[in-house]
């Protein structure tokens, strides 16, 4: 995990597993929530770049081959849900360059974000169906409707750039090299505007869509389903 912070309070985190196209692992979650929470007390701070260090994929979503035990597999849940609330609790405006694999958590890091950059090599898919997994409704729904949210959330589909884009999910859309330059452009133009009218505006999306209250419900529902449920996959151990 890389944490950078460029000048008038541009913070730019980056994931940092590329031959793991950014999978999330147990040490990988505790580093991005430990990242997202500095930001958040951070009073300097004015917008927020989540990226990559490879433009061949923003995140896979969870490392299911990690090796967990039944206490291991709740607590990386556990984790899961703590970045969720940490996405949906931050108080600055969020970008996200949407490159190459963004699946499953990584699916839903972008839906989380307040603006998105796609790259022409995205590859966007709501792939927790395909385990099982409770989650999607929260965040997928407010951002593009509740049919086409069904669609992609019950299916796991792969949606493209160009769909991303007829579905209103990108505010950008250019080659994936250039996709975190682009966002760093949209990130300054952010930044000159006024800092606490941004952080107000902010909290009025958040109150008026009601996201902190879908975002706890569908947390419990996760947490749940690592209990008493089937559970994301635990790298093949069993008990």
């Amino acid at each position: 995990m890389h944490h950078d912070r460029l000048d008038h309070g541009v913070h730019v985190l980056r994931l940092d597993r590329p031959e793991k196209r950014n999978a999330l692992d147990s040490t990988t979650l505790a580093a991005l929530v430990d990242a997202l929470d500095e930001v958040a007390v951070d009073e300097t701070a004015r917008v927020l770049v989540l990226s990559t260090t490879s433009p061949t994929a923003f995140c896979a979503g969870a490392d299911v081959g990690e090796q967990l035990d039944h206490d291991g597999g709740v607590a990386r849940m556990a984790a899961f849900t703590r970045l969720y609330t940490a996405l949906d609790a931050m108080p600055v405006p969020m970008i996200a360059v949407a490159v190459g694999n963004c699946v499953g958590a990584g699916a839903e890091i972008v839906a989380a974000a307040d603006l998105r950059v796609g790259g022409d090599n995205l590859a966007l898919a709501w792939a927790g169906a395909r385990h099982g997994v409770p989650v999607g409704p929260a965040r997928l729904v407010p951002l593009v409707g509740l049919a086409r949210a069904k669609d992609l959330v019950l299916t796991g589909r792969t949606v493209g750039v160009e769909e991303a884009e007829r579905l209103g999910l990108l505010q950008r859309a250019v080659p994936a090299a250039d996709a975190e330059r682009v966002a760093l452009e949209l990130a300054d133009q952010l930044a000159a505007r006024d800092p606490a009218g941004l952080r107000v505006l902010k909290q009025l999306f958040r109150e008026l869509d009601g996201t902190a209250r879908r975002v706890a419900y569908e947390n419990d529902r996760l947490l749940d389903f690592q209990l008493h449920g089937t559970g994301l996959p635990r790298g093949g151990v069993t008990g």
